[in-house]
């Protein structure tokens, strides 16, 4: 490969999760069908909180537009992979490579801040149940979702402005089956200094922040919960909180993983399968964690199906 000055090269390769044809079909079908159950899962979850009165509550809220991000975000990566598979092709464009990862930021970065946003909704719902209504009103909850969006934008936009800088091969093959900004960076020719300080400055501020806040949010929870003298009290406080703790541990596990096996040397064909927990799957078990284990989406999507209500 020779290093290339100009940076508008036509396009990358994008290798996927494996180069082995007679995997292609199976591949295909099965991210057809997760990309398929995502989508209409998560499309049920903001149908149930939008159209049932007895949903129209913060938590639901936040949860109509985290099922929203989470439709948004998988439809960033999936339906190109699936055209490739189709193709047999692994190309994308230069401009759609910058593209997959400003929305790939996007939605990424505002998943996580309303993660953080729906701890503190939990924390003031037990911690000060008496002015729940007063503190987290609609004014509020608009405002935190909005100042979310805000946040990721301008990250989103200065992580893929920072990119546009780079000076690439003329061949870049990129081990993934999306443009994950990571790898985009590596397979730079021109100095990387700047992406790479902005990215683990991100990861500390855009990443870390929300983390230490829904840290913060539980240990009060926590603490408040014990202090409640009758056990049934205490399965009703912390089963309030059981889904989105569920979703957070399996979010920020699977970045994690993703980030040690990108870590270590002459792994990017595992760090691609990794991006699949956090990328395709989180998105799709969403729906069933905060279904199943609530008696008020069940409700909901009984009366959208017509199923008589109990």
């Amino acid at each position: 490969m020779e290093p290339g000055n100009d940076t508008q090269i036509p396009e990358f390769l994008l290798l996927g999760l494996s180069e082995e044809s007679e995997l292609q079909p199976l591949l295909f079908g099965l991210f057809l069908s997760m990309y398929l159950i995502t989508v209409f899962g998560n499309l049920l979850i903001i149908l149930a909180a939008t159209s049932d009165p007895h949903l129209h509550t913060p938590m639901y809220f936040f949860l109509a537009n985290l099922s929203f991000v989470d439709i948004c975000s998988i439809s960033t990566t999936v339906p190109k992979m699936l055209q490739n598979i189709q193709t047999q092709s692994k190309v994308i464009t230069y401009a759609g490579c910058v593209t997959q990862i400003y929305f790939f930021l996007l939605f990424a970065g505002w998943d996580d801040f309303l993660l953080a946003v729906m701890a503190y909704d939990r924390f003031v719902a037990i911690c000060h149940p008496l002015h729940y209504t007063v503190i987290i009103n609609s004014q509020l909850c608009v405002l935190l979702v909005l100042v979310s969006w805000i946040i990721s934008v301008l990250h989103s936009l200065l992580e893929s402005l920072m990119v546009l800088q780079l000076s690439f091969c003329r061949e870049v093959e990129i081990s993934h089956f999306f443009c994950e900004i990571n790898q985009v960076v590596r397979l730079a020719c021109s100095n990387t200094f700047l992406n790479d300080m902005l990215m683990y400055l991100a990861a500390v501020l855009l990443a870390g922040g929300p983390l230490a806040g829904i840290i913060y949010s539980y240990f009060k929870i926590v603490s408040s919960i014990l202090r409640i003298s009758s056990a049934q009290g205490k399965y009703k406080a912390f089963s309030t909180c059981m889904s989105h703790l569920s979703v957070v541990f399996l979010f920020y596990c699977t970045i994690l993983g993703v980030y040690l096996s990108s870590a270590v040397p002459q792994s990017s064909h595992s760090s691609a399968l990794a991006s699949v927990m956090y990328t395709v799957v989180t998105p799709m078990l969403n729906p069933f964690i905060y279904s199943l284990r609530n008696r008020d989406i069940k409700r909901a999507l009984k009366r959208i199906f017509g199923v008589p209500v109990m």
